[in-house]
């Protein structure tokens, strides 16, 4: 028994010294492709993607352009820029608040829903204040949350 749980435990090390020398030339070339295909997609790679490490820009361009790209999910592009600049505003950040300002004009938001878009963000950042700073019982808002969209349901039918 002592004898294979040395052998296991340097086929494990073997294993991990190997993966030691195996993942950067992976993730060398992950990075290699994902910047490739940022150009193709976006037509240059912005330099907010060369502030990642190598090992993350595969990961971070499939995530931008599974969900914030692909106009096969469940929102659409133009929700989702704002739904982007709503949370831009509250952070605040001034380079996610130009981007997403931008991509959603660009998904064809006007200016209305941008400006709502931000109003909503205020509206809710206001009353998170106001419940949190003021300890509201959660369960107490739960139900009276309940019994206000109960009622507005009955009021609609």
């Amino acid at each position: 028994m002592v004898k294979s749980n040395r052998t296991l435990k340097s086929l494990v090390i073997a294993a991990g010294v190997g993966m030691l020398f195996a993942a950067p030339a992976k993730a060398d070339e992950a990075s290699a492709a994902a910047y490739k295909d940022i150009e193709a997609t976006l037509g240059s790679v912005p330099d907010m993607f060369k502030t990642l490490p190598d090992v993350a820009v595969a990961g971070a361009w499939a995530e931008i352009k599974g969900v914030q790209l692909n106009p096969k999910t469940a929102l659409d592009g133009k929700t989702k820029e704002l739904i982007g600049l709503a949370v831009a505003s509250q952070i605040p950040c001034q380079y996610c608040i130009y981007f997403h300002t931008e991509a959603a004009k660009l998904n064809g938001a006007t200016d209305e829903e941008i400006k709502e878009a931000i109003a909503m963000a205020a509206i809710v950042r206001h009353w998170s204040t106001m419940l949190n700073g003021s300890q509201v019982d959660f369960a107490t808002f739960k139900q009276q949350t309940d019994g206000v969209f109960a009622a507005v349901k009955a009021k609609s039918q």
